[in-house]
C-alpha cells in the first residue's frame, strides 16, 4: 500500500462569499475540509495525506503523524504540484488528488479508484449530466447529446510518475488533473461517480435540512357508556375516555407533539377546557387547524412515532385503520407513520383498564 491522498483546500472561495474560505466553513458540525480527511483516515488505504492550505495556520487542530499540512499555491494546479514534488521522496506509486469542497463522497469509490489504477494510469470518477447541455462557439450555439457528456469529479487516481511528468510540464491553469491526461491524447479509465459527491461552490449548496422534533403525551381515564376514540376512528370497546372533547389521546398527543417541534406552546393554549364550543368536540376537528398552522409555517411532517399504552384494546387489531387514518388527517405517507402498543405490567391505573395514555415524537422539516 503506497498510496497517497492529496486535498487540495487552498482556493479563496470567491463564488461562495464569505470572509473565511470556504474549506473551513462548518458543514455538518465540522470543518468542511475534515469530511473529506476523516474519510481518508477511516478508509486506511494512504500511507500519507497532504492538506494543501493558503494560511496553515487556519488548521489549529493536529490529526497525526500521517496527516501532513502544507502550504499552497495561488492557483489550483501550482497548489497541485507542491504537493506532488512535496510527497515525491516518500516515492509513492499511487496518488489521488481531491477537492476540500466534495465533502460527500464515500470510502467505497476510494477503494474502487485505487483497485483500478491496477491496470490503469489514471481513474477519474463520472457522472452523467441531468440537465440538458449547450455548447457556444463564437456566435453559435450547439446540442450535445447527454449520454455522450461526462461530468467529472474528485478524489481523480493517478499513477504518481505520471501525472507527475504531466504536472511539472504543464503551463496553462487547469481544473482538474484529468484535463492534462485528455490534453496529451492519454488514456483514462472513467468509473462511475457518486451522484452526492456535489462540489460545494455557493452558499446555497450548503443548506442542510433543519429537522425540529416535538414530543407528545396525554392520558385519559376510562369511563362506561361513552364511545372510544383513537386515532380518529371509532373503537369497539366497553368504555371511552373521559375528557373535554372525545377524549382521543393519539390525536391529542400527535397535535402536541407538531406544537412542540413547532415551538407553539400546547395544545391548551389553542383548545382551552374552561371554553363550552370546545365541549365534546371530536380530536379530528382540533387537529385540522394545527396542520394549516404546519403548513403556514411551511414545514412538513418527517415521521410520527407513537407509542399507545394501555393493557386493553390490543393495538394490533387496529393498528392498519389508525394508521390509515392519521395518513388522511395528516396528509402524510403511511409509511411515515409508526404505532406500537405498549402495556404497564397491570401496574397502576392504566394496568387496571381504568386509563389509556400516549405518547408520540414528531419529526418536522422546513
Amino acid at each position: 500500500m503506497n498510496n497517497y491522498f492529496i486535498i487540495l483546500a487552498s482556493g479563496q472561495s470567491k463564488r461562495f462569499n464569505s470572509k473565511k474560505p470556504k474549506q473551513f466553513i462548518t458543514y455538518r458540525n465540522k470543518a468542511l475540509f475534515e469530511h473529506s480527511l476523516d474519510k481518508a483516515i477511516s478508509s486506511k488505504l494512504f500511507k500519507k495525506i497532504i492538506i494543501v492550505v493558503m494560511n496553515k495556520n487556519l488548521i489549529k487542530k493536529k490529526y497525526g503523524k500521517n496527516v501532513i499540512i502544507i502550504k499552497g499555491g495561488k492557483e489550483r494546479s501550482d497548489s497541485s504540484l507542491i504537493a506532488l514534488k512535496y510527497i515525491k521522496k516518500f516515492k509513492p506509486n499511487n496518488v489521488l488528488i481531491h477537492d476540500a469542497a466534495r465533502p460527500n463522497f464515500s470510502i467505497d469509490l476510494l477503494s474502487k479508484l485505487i483497485t483500478s489504477l491496477k491496470k490503469n494510469k489514471a481513474s477519474i470518477p463520472v457522472i452523467n449530466s441531468k440537465d440538458s447541455i449547450k455548447y457556444k462557439v463564437k456566435n453559435q450555439l450547439f446540442n450535445l447529446n447527454r449520454n455522450n457528456s461526462f461530468l467529472t469529479q474528485t478524489p481523480q487516481a493517478f499513477r504518481f510518475k505520471d501525472l507527475y511528468d504531466l504536472s511539472r510540464k504543464q503551463k496553462n491553469n487547469i481544473t482538474d488533473e484529468a484535463t492534462m491526461f485528455i490534453e496529451n491524447n492519454l488514456k483514462i479509465k472513467f468509473i462511475s461517480g457518486e451522484n452526492l459527491n456535489n462540489k460545494i461552490t455557493f452558499k446555497e449548496d450548503i443548506k442542510d435540512k433543519k429537522t425540529y422534533f416535538g414530543i407528545g403525551f396525554d392520558i385519559h381515564r376510562l369511563i362506561k357508556n361513552k364511545k372510544l376514540y383513537l386515532g380518529g376512528i371509532k373503537i369497539p370497546f366497553h368504555s371511552g375516555l373521559k375528557g373535554h372533547s372525545d377524549g382521543d389521546v393519539i390525536i391529542h398527543s400527535v397535535i402536541d407533539s407538531i406544537l412542540g417541534a413547532m415551538r407553539k406552546k400546547d395544545i391548551g393554549s389553542l383548545f382551552p377546557d374552561n371554553i363550552n364550543k370546545f365541549k365534546n368536540i371530536r380530536s379530528t376537528k382540533m387537529l385540522k387547524p394545527v396542520v394549516e398552522l404546519l403548513n403556514k409555517n411551511d414545514f412538513y411532517i418527517n415521521n410520527l412515532d407513537i407509542n399507545l399504552i394501555c393493557e386493553q384494546p390490543k393495538v394490533s387489531k387496529f393498528r392498519n385503520k389508525i394508521i390509515k387514518s392519521l395518513s388522511s388527517l395528516l396528509h402524510l405517507d403511511k409509511e411515515l407513520i409508526n404505532l406500537k402498543g405498549k402495556t404497564v405490567e397491570k401496574l397502576g391505573l392504566i394496568g387496571k383498564e381504568k386509563a389509556i395514555a400516549c405518547e408520540v415524537i414528531c419529526s418536522i422539516s422546513k
